[in-house]
Protein backbone atom coordinates (compact mmCIF):
# COMPACT_ATOMS: atom_id res chain seq x y z
CA UNK A 1 0.00 0.00 0.00
CA UNK A 2 1.25 3.48 -0.89
CA UNK A 3 0.03 7.04 -0.39
CA UNK A 4 -0.19 9.27 -3.45
CA UNK A 5 -1.28 12.89 -3.57
CA UNK A 6 -2.94 14.32 -6.69
CA UNK A 7 -2.42 18.05 -7.27
CA UNK A 8 -4.19 20.53 -9.53
CA UNK A 9 -2.47 23.91 -9.25
CA UNK A 10 -4.06 27.03 -10.71
CA UNK A 11 -2.73 30.57 -10.74
CA UNK A 12 -4.28 31.30 -7.32
CA UNK A 13 -5.49 27.89 -6.17
CA UNK A 14 -4.31 24.40 -5.32
CA UNK A 15 -6.68 21.41 -5.24
CA UNK A 16 -5.53 18.16 -3.71
CA UNK A 17 -6.58 14.59 -2.92
CA UNK A 18 -4.56 12.08 -0.92
CA UNK A 19 -5.13 8.44 -1.89
CA UNK A 20 -4.28 5.05 -0.48
CA UNK A 21 -3.20 3.04 -3.50
CA UNK A 22 -3.88 0.66 -5.13
CA UNK A 23 -7.21 0.56 -3.24
CA UNK A 24 -7.94 4.11 -4.49
CA UNK A 25 -9.28 5.08 -1.06
CA UNK A 26 -9.54 8.85 -0.58
CA UNK A 27 -7.80 9.68 2.71
CA UNK A 28 -8.44 13.42 2.49
CA UNK A 29 -9.10 16.15 -0.04
CA UNK A 30 -9.47 19.89 -0.19
CA UNK A 31 -8.55 23.14 -1.84
CA UNK A 32 -6.49 26.22 -1.10
CA UNK A 33 -8.00 29.31 -2.75
CA UNK A 34 -6.97 32.96 -3.16
CA UNK A 35 -3.24 32.21 -3.01
CA UNK A 36 -1.39 35.51 -3.21
CA UNK A 37 -4.46 37.50 -2.16
CA UNK A 38 -5.75 38.60 1.21
CA UNK A 39 -7.89 36.18 3.19
CA UNK A 40 -6.86 32.99 1.42
CA UNK A 41 -9.11 30.03 2.19
CA UNK A 42 -7.74 26.59 3.10
CA UNK A 43 -10.36 23.83 3.15
CA UNK A 44 -9.50 20.23 4.06
CA UNK A 45 -11.48 17.16 5.09
CA UNK A 46 -10.35 15.64 8.41
CA UNK A 47 -12.09 12.51 9.72
CA UNK A 48 -14.95 13.06 7.31
CA UNK A 49 -15.58 16.68 8.28
CA UNK A 50 -14.51 19.85 6.46
CA UNK A 51 -12.19 22.27 8.22
CA UNK A 52 -11.78 25.79 6.87
CA UNK A 53 -9.01 28.27 7.71
CA UNK A 54 -8.82 31.85 6.46
CA UNK A 55 -5.31 33.29 6.46
CA UNK A 56 -2.75 35.01 4.25
CA UNK A 57 -0.95 32.64 1.87
CA UNK A 58 1.46 34.72 -0.21
CA UNK A 59 2.54 32.09 -2.75
CA UNK A 60 2.37 28.43 -3.74
CA UNK A 61 5.47 27.51 -1.73
CA UNK A 62 3.73 28.62 1.45
CA UNK A 63 0.51 26.89 0.35
CA UNK A 64 2.31 23.57 -0.10
CA UNK A 65 4.12 23.92 3.22
CA UNK A 66 0.80 24.63 4.97
CA UNK A 67 -0.85 21.67 3.27
CA UNK A 68 1.86 19.21 4.24
CA UNK A 69 2.01 20.61 7.77
CA UNK A 70 -1.76 20.20 8.08
CA UNK A 71 -1.55 16.57 6.94
CA UNK A 72 0.85 15.76 9.79
CA UNK A 73 -0.57 18.04 12.50
CA UNK A 74 -4.06 16.56 12.11
CA UNK A 75 -2.74 13.00 12.13
CA UNK A 76 -3.86 12.27 8.59
CA UNK A 77 -0.31 11.04 8.11
CA UNK A 78 2.41 10.64 10.72
CA UNK A 79 5.31 11.71 8.53
CA UNK A 80 5.89 13.24 5.09
CA UNK A 81 7.89 10.09 4.33
CA UNK A 82 4.53 8.32 3.99
CA UNK A 83 3.86 10.21 0.75
CA UNK A 84 5.21 7.88 -1.93
CA UNK A 85 4.33 9.92 -5.00
CA UNK A 86 2.93 13.23 -6.22
CA UNK A 87 0.82 13.58 -9.35
CA UNK A 88 0.45 16.96 -11.03
CA UNK A 89 -2.18 17.99 -13.55
CA UNK A 90 -0.53 19.81 -16.45
CA UNK A 91 -2.98 21.32 -18.92
CA UNK A 92 -0.96 21.27 -22.14
CA UNK A 93 1.42 18.60 -23.34
CA UNK A 94 1.29 19.65 -26.99
CA UNK A 95 2.45 16.94 -29.38
CA UNK A 96 5.40 16.17 -27.12
CA UNK A 97 3.49 14.12 -24.55
CA UNK A 98 0.94 11.44 -25.48
CA UNK A 99 1.05 9.86 -22.02
CA UNK A 100 1.79 10.86 -18.45
CA UNK A 101 5.48 11.22 -17.63
CA UNK A 102 7.85 11.16 -14.67
CA UNK A 103 8.87 14.75 -13.92
CA UNK A 104 12.53 15.66 -14.40
CA UNK A 105 14.30 18.95 -15.08
CA UNK A 106 14.22 18.02 -18.76
CA UNK A 107 10.46 17.52 -18.78
CA UNK A 108 9.88 20.76 -16.85
CA UNK A 109 11.88 22.59 -19.52
CA UNK A 110 9.55 21.12 -22.14
CA UNK A 111 6.49 22.19 -20.11
CA UNK A 112 7.89 25.73 -20.14
CA UNK A 113 8.41 25.59 -23.91
CA UNK A 114 4.75 24.62 -24.29
CA UNK A 115 3.55 27.53 -22.15
CA UNK A 116 2.80 29.65 -25.21
CA UNK A 117 0.05 27.11 -26.01
CA UNK A 118 -1.46 27.48 -22.51
CA UNK A 119 -0.14 30.77 -21.07
CA UNK A 120 -2.73 30.90 -18.27
CA UNK A 121 -2.38 27.29 -17.17
CA UNK A 122 1.04 25.69 -17.75
CA UNK A 123 3.00 28.32 -15.78
CA UNK A 124 0.65 27.81 -12.82
CA UNK A 125 1.05 24.05 -13.11
CA UNK A 126 4.84 24.44 -13.15
CA UNK A 127 4.65 26.66 -10.06
CA UNK A 128 2.85 23.85 -8.23
CA UNK A 129 5.45 21.32 -9.35
CA UNK A 130 8.32 23.51 -8.14
CA UNK A 131 6.61 24.16 -4.81
CA UNK A 132 6.35 20.42 -4.10
CA UNK A 133 9.92 19.82 -5.26
CA UNK A 134 11.11 22.34 -2.67
CA UNK A 135 9.45 20.42 0.16
CA UNK A 136 9.60 16.82 -1.13
CA UNK A 137 12.71 16.85 -3.33
CA UNK A 138 13.22 13.07 -3.44
CA UNK A 139 9.56 12.01 -3.78
CA UNK A 140 8.70 10.71 -7.28
CA UNK A 141 6.47 13.10 -9.23
CA UNK A 142 4.39 12.48 -12.35
CA UNK A 143 2.75 14.93 -14.78
CA UNK A 144 -0.68 14.03 -16.20
CA UNK A 145 -1.81 16.04 -19.23
CA UNK A 146 -5.29 17.23 -20.24
CA UNK A 147 -4.27 16.93 -23.88
CA UNK A 148 -2.56 13.52 -23.87
CA UNK A 149 -5.69 11.38 -24.37
CA UNK A 150 -6.53 13.26 -27.58
CA UNK A 151 -3.13 12.63 -29.17
CA UNK A 152 -4.66 9.58 -30.86
CA UNK A 153 -6.76 11.82 -33.14
CA UNK A 154 -5.91 11.38 -36.82
CA UNK A 155 -4.69 14.34 -38.87
CA UNK A 156 -8.07 14.56 -40.57
CA UNK A 157 -9.58 15.36 -37.17
CA UNK A 158 -6.97 17.65 -35.67
CA UNK A 159 -5.86 19.72 -38.67
CA UNK A 160 -7.46 23.06 -39.43
CA UNK A 161 -8.09 24.01 -43.06
CA UNK A 162 -5.23 26.49 -42.98
CA UNK A 163 -1.89 26.58 -44.82
CA UNK A 164 -0.20 23.35 -43.76
CA UNK A 165 3.00 25.17 -42.79
CA UNK A 166 1.08 26.88 -39.95
CA UNK A 167 0.77 23.46 -38.36
CA UNK A 168 4.35 22.42 -39.07
CA UNK A 169 5.95 25.73 -38.03
CA UNK A 170 3.69 26.97 -35.23
CA UNK A 171 1.86 23.87 -33.96
CA UNK A 172 -1.53 25.29 -34.93
CA UNK A 173 -3.96 22.36 -34.69
CA UNK A 174 -6.75 21.00 -32.53
CA UNK A 175 -5.39 19.64 -29.24
CA UNK A 176 -8.51 19.06 -27.17
CA UNK A 177 -8.84 19.17 -23.40
CA UNK A 178 -10.58 17.37 -20.50
CA UNK A 179 -8.69 14.29 -21.72
CA UNK A 180 -8.20 12.82 -18.25
CA UNK A 181 -11.95 13.02 -17.61
CA UNK A 182 -12.91 11.55 -20.99
CA UNK A 183 -10.44 8.71 -20.46
CA UNK A 184 -11.78 7.90 -16.99
CA UNK A 185 -15.47 7.84 -17.92
CA UNK A 186 -14.88 5.83 -21.09
CA UNK A 187 -13.03 3.15 -19.11
CA UNK A 188 -15.73 3.15 -16.44
CA UNK A 189 -18.48 2.95 -19.07
CA UNK A 190 -16.90 -0.18 -20.52
CA UNK A 191 -16.89 -1.76 -17.05
CA UNK A 192 -20.55 -0.83 -16.48
CA UNK A 193 -21.52 -2.15 -19.90
CA UNK A 194 -19.59 -5.37 -19.32
CA UNK A 195 -17.89 -5.07 -22.69
CA UNK A 196 -14.27 -4.63 -23.78
CA UNK A 197 -13.43 -0.97 -24.31
CA UNK A 198 -11.75 -1.93 -27.57
CA UNK A 199 -15.14 -2.94 -29.01
CA UNK A 200 -17.05 0.22 -28.06
CA UNK A 201 -18.01 3.45 -29.81
CA UNK A 202 -18.64 6.06 -27.12
CA UNK A 203 -19.58 9.73 -27.07
CA UNK A 204 -18.43 11.39 -23.86
CA UNK A 205 -20.10 14.66 -22.83
CA UNK A 206 -18.05 16.49 -20.18
CA UNK A 207 -20.46 19.28 -19.28
CA UNK A 208 -19.47 21.84 -16.69
CA UNK A 209 -18.69 25.54 -16.80
CA UNK A 210 -16.19 24.36 -19.38
CA UNK A 211 -17.63 21.71 -21.69
CA UNK A 212 -16.31 19.36 -24.34
CA UNK A 213 -17.55 16.36 -26.30
CA UNK A 214 -15.30 13.48 -27.38
CA UNK A 215 -15.75 10.67 -29.89
CA UNK A 216 -14.02 7.59 -28.44
CA UNK A 217 -13.64 4.54 -30.67
CA UNK A 218 -11.98 1.44 -29.28
CA UNK A 219 -10.78 3.40 -26.26
CA UNK A 220 -9.04 6.01 -28.42
CA UNK A 221 -10.09 9.62 -28.88
CA UNK A 222 -10.70 10.17 -32.59
CA UNK A 223 -12.24 13.64 -32.33
CA UNK A 224 -13.16 16.24 -29.73
CA UNK A 225 -14.95 19.59 -29.67
CA UNK A 226 -12.33 21.82 -28.02
CA UNK A 227 -9.56 22.96 -30.30
CA UNK A 228 -6.26 24.85 -30.21
CA UNK A 229 -7.61 26.35 -26.98
CA UNK A 230 -10.52 25.48 -24.64
CA UNK A 231 -12.52 28.30 -26.27
CA UNK A 232 -13.65 26.16 -29.20
CA UNK A 233 -16.56 23.73 -29.43
CA UNK A 234 -19.91 23.90 -27.68
CA UNK A 235 -21.39 26.87 -25.83
CA UNK A 236 -20.09 27.00 -22.24
CA UNK A 237 -20.64 28.99 -19.07
CA UNK A 238 -18.79 32.11 -20.21
CA UNK A 239 -17.06 30.88 -23.40
CA UNK A 240 -18.65 31.32 -26.79
CA UNK A 241 -17.65 28.02 -28.34
CA UNK A 242 -17.39 27.96 -32.14
CA UNK A 243 -18.08 31.21 -33.98
CA UNK A 244 -17.38 32.57 -37.45
CA UNK A 245 -13.77 33.85 -37.14
CA UNK A 246 -14.66 36.84 -39.32
CA UNK A 247 -16.68 38.09 -36.35
CA UNK A 248 -13.49 39.03 -34.49
CA UNK A 249 -12.46 41.95 -36.77
CA UNK A 250 -16.14 42.89 -37.16
CA UNK A 251 -16.59 43.16 -33.37
CA UNK A 252 -13.29 45.05 -33.12
CA UNK A 253 -14.57 47.61 -35.62
CA UNK A 254 -17.99 48.00 -34.02
CA UNK A 255 -16.83 48.17 -30.39
CA UNK A 256 -13.33 49.69 -30.70
CA UNK A 257 -11.95 46.71 -28.80
CA UNK A 258 -8.52 45.26 -29.48
CA UNK A 259 -8.14 41.62 -30.56
CA UNK A 260 -7.21 40.84 -26.97
CA UNK A 261 -10.34 42.65 -25.79
CA UNK A 262 -12.55 40.62 -28.12
CA UNK A 263 -10.93 37.38 -26.95
CA UNK A 264 -11.65 38.46 -23.37
CA UNK A 265 -15.33 38.85 -24.31
CA UNK A 266 -15.38 35.46 -26.04
CA UNK A 267 -13.78 33.76 -23.02
CA UNK A 268 -15.38 35.59 -20.10
CA UNK A 269 -18.56 37.37 -21.19
CA UNK A 270 -20.11 35.00 -23.71
CA UNK A 271 -21.63 31.52 -23.57
CA UNK A 272 -24.67 31.10 -21.33
CA UNK A 273 -23.76 34.31 -19.50
CA UNK A 274 -23.84 36.28 -22.74
CA UNK A 275 -27.10 34.76 -23.98
CA UNK A 276 -28.96 34.87 -20.65
CA UNK A 277 -27.62 38.27 -19.67
CA UNK A 278 -27.41 37.48 -15.97
CA UNK A 279 -25.49 34.29 -15.05
CA UNK A 280 -23.09 31.60 -16.24
CA UNK A 281 -24.37 29.18 -13.57
CA UNK A 282 -26.76 26.66 -15.08
CA UNK A 283 -28.64 26.33 -11.80
CA UNK A 284 -29.53 30.03 -11.85
CA UNK A 285 -30.53 29.80 -15.50
CA UNK A 286 -32.76 26.76 -14.92
CA UNK A 287 -34.57 28.55 -12.08
CA UNK A 288 -35.15 31.68 -14.16
CA UNK A 289 -36.26 29.63 -17.15
CA UNK A 290 -38.87 27.83 -15.03
CA UNK A 291 -40.14 31.25 -13.92
CA UNK A 292 -40.66 32.36 -17.53
CA UNK A 293 -37.44 34.26 -18.30
CA UNK A 294 -37.17 33.97 -22.09
CA UNK A 295 -33.45 34.76 -22.23
CA UNK A 296 -32.80 32.03 -19.67
CA UNK A 297 -34.85 29.61 -21.78
CA UNK A 298 -32.86 30.63 -24.84
CA UNK A 299 -29.54 30.04 -23.05
CA UNK A 300 -30.62 26.48 -22.18
CA UNK A 301 -31.72 25.89 -25.76
CA UNK A 302 -28.47 27.17 -27.25
CA UNK A 303 -26.35 25.13 -24.83
CA UNK A 304 -28.21 21.86 -25.38
CA UNK A 305 -28.60 22.40 -29.12
CA UNK A 306 -24.84 22.60 -29.68
CA UNK A 307 -24.23 19.39 -27.69
CA UNK A 308 -27.08 17.64 -29.55
CA UNK A 309 -25.43 18.47 -32.89
CA UNK A 310 -22.04 17.15 -31.80
CA UNK A 311 -23.58 13.85 -30.75
CA UNK A 312 -25.15 13.47 -34.20
CA UNK A 313 -21.92 14.31 -36.01
CA UNK A 314 -19.79 12.01 -33.87
CA UNK A 315 -22.24 9.13 -34.28
CA UNK A 316 -21.88 9.62 -38.03
CA UNK A 317 -18.09 9.84 -37.66
CA UNK A 318 -17.98 6.42 -35.95
CA UNK A 319 -20.71 4.81 -38.09
CA UNK A 320 -22.86 4.45 -35.00
CA UNK A 321 -22.58 4.65 -31.23
CA UNK A 322 -22.92 2.16 -28.39
CA UNK A 323 -23.31 4.56 -25.47
CA UNK A 324 -23.64 8.25 -24.62
CA UNK A 325 -21.87 9.34 -21.41
CA UNK A 326 -22.79 12.40 -19.33
CA UNK A 327 -20.24 13.64 -16.79
CA UNK A 328 -18.97 16.72 -14.87
CA UNK A 329 -21.12 19.14 -12.88
CA UNK A 330 -23.91 19.72 -15.39
CA UNK A 331 -23.74 16.31 -17.03
CA UNK A 332 -23.96 14.54 -13.68
CA UNK A 333 -26.69 16.69 -12.15
CA UNK A 334 -28.95 18.39 -14.70
CA UNK A 335 -31.86 16.26 -15.84
CA UNK A 336 -33.06 19.27 -17.84
CA UNK A 337 -29.96 19.47 -20.03
CA UNK A 338 -29.72 15.70 -20.47
CA UNK A 339 -33.35 15.63 -21.60
CA UNK A 340 -32.91 18.50 -24.06
CA UNK A 341 -29.74 16.96 -25.49
CA UNK A 342 -31.33 13.52 -25.92
CA UNK A 343 -34.73 14.61 -27.28
CA UNK A 344 -35.03 13.74 -30.96
CA UNK A 345 -32.24 11.16 -31.01
CA UNK A 346 -34.62 8.19 -31.09
CA UNK A 347 -33.80 7.73 -34.79
CA UNK A 348 -30.30 6.76 -33.62
CA UNK A 349 -31.64 4.08 -31.27
CA UNK A 350 -31.53 6.22 -28.13
CA UNK A 351 -34.54 5.63 -25.87
CA UNK A 352 -34.18 7.23 -22.45
CA UNK A 353 -36.39 6.95 -19.38
CA UNK A 354 -37.54 10.30 -17.87
CA UNK A 355 -37.83 8.69 -14.44
CA UNK A 356 -34.29 7.31 -14.48
CA UNK A 357 -33.09 10.66 -15.83
CA UNK A 358 -33.84 12.24 -12.45
CA UNK A 359 -30.61 10.76 -11.10
CA UNK A 360 -28.10 13.26 -9.70
CA UNK A 361 -24.41 12.84 -9.01
CA UNK A 362 -24.22 9.06 -9.12
CA UNK A 363 -23.55 6.32 -11.62
CA UNK A 364 -26.70 5.23 -13.42
CA UNK A 365 -28.09 4.03 -16.72
CA UNK A 366 -30.93 6.32 -17.76
CA UNK A 367 -32.02 4.44 -20.88
CA UNK A 368 -34.90 1.99 -21.24
CA UNK A 369 -33.66 -1.63 -21.21
CA UNK A 370 -34.59 -2.14 -24.87
CA UNK A 371 -32.59 0.91 -26.03
CA UNK A 372 -29.88 -0.21 -28.53
CA UNK A 373 -27.77 2.78 -27.50
CA UNK A 374 -27.17 3.03 -23.77
CA UNK A 375 -27.13 6.35 -21.90
CA UNK A 376 -25.04 6.47 -18.74
CA UNK A 377 -24.29 9.09 -16.10
CA UNK A 378 -20.79 8.72 -14.61
CA UNK A 379 -19.31 11.17 -12.09
CA UNK A 380 -15.83 11.96 -13.35
CA UNK A 381 -12.74 11.38 -11.21
CA UNK A 382 -9.70 13.04 -12.73
CA UNK A 383 -7.81 12.84 -9.43
CA UNK A 384 -7.97 9.05 -9.26
CA UNK A 385 -6.65 8.90 -12.83
CA UNK A 386 -3.71 11.04 -11.72
CA UNK A 387 -3.10 8.73 -8.74
CA UNK A 388 -3.25 5.67 -11.00
CA UNK A 389 -0.62 7.10 -13.32
CA UNK A 390 1.65 7.97 -10.38
CA UNK A 391 1.35 4.37 -9.20
CA UNK A 392 1.97 3.05 -12.72
CA UNK A 393 5.01 5.19 -13.47
CA UNK A 394 6.72 5.67 -10.10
Amino acid sequence: MTKVIAINAGSSSLKFQLFEMPEETVITKGIIERIGLENAVFTITVDGEKQKDITDIPNHDVAVQMLLSKLTSTGIIQSLNEIDGVGHRVVHGGEVFNDSVVITEETIAKFEELSDLAPLHNPANITGIRAFQNVLPTTPAVAVFDTAFHQTMPESSFLYSLPYEYYKEYGIRKYGFHGTSHKYVSQRAAEMLGRPLEQLRLISCHLGNGASIAAIEGGRSIDTSMGFTPLAGVTMGTRSGNIDPALIPFIMEKTDKSAEGVLDVLNKQSGMLGVSGFSSDLRDIEIQSAEGNERARLALDVFSNRIHKYIGSYAARMNGVDAIIFTAGIGENSETIRAEVLNGLEFMGIYWDPTLNKTRGEEAFINYPHSPVKVVVIPTDEEVMIARDVTRLS
